[in-house]
């Protein structure tokens, strides 16, 4: 069974032009409503759990980044086919 959180992100996605991204806040947003602010962890834990599955992308400054040891503001995407994500050891 599909979370509200993950169905937001998905549809946010599937809405817009192919390669978009969608803020996390805007996922909260579409899932929470007013009480957005509270669902920000649980869109962080959904979108590492996606990605460690190879279904969505985690965006720093618009290049894909380990979903296991990111830090800081990042935006979801979902991946294409020559898209891969930097090993851990590579981020700074």
């Amino acid at each position: 069974m599909r979370s509200p959180v993950e169905m937001a992100i998905f549809e946010l996605l599937a809405s817009g032009a192919p390669g978009r991204s969608v803020a996390p806040e805007a996922v909260a947003r579409a899932a929470a409503g007013e009480d957005w602010r509270r669902a920000l962890p649980q869109v962080r834990a959904e979108a590492v759990g996606l990605a460690r599955q190879g279904r969505l992308l985690i965006l720093r400054h618009g290049k894909p980044v380990d979903p296991n040891g990111f830090k800081g503001v990042y935006r979801l995407r979902l991946p294409d086919t020559d898209t891969q994500v930097a090993p851990p050891h590579a981020q700074a």
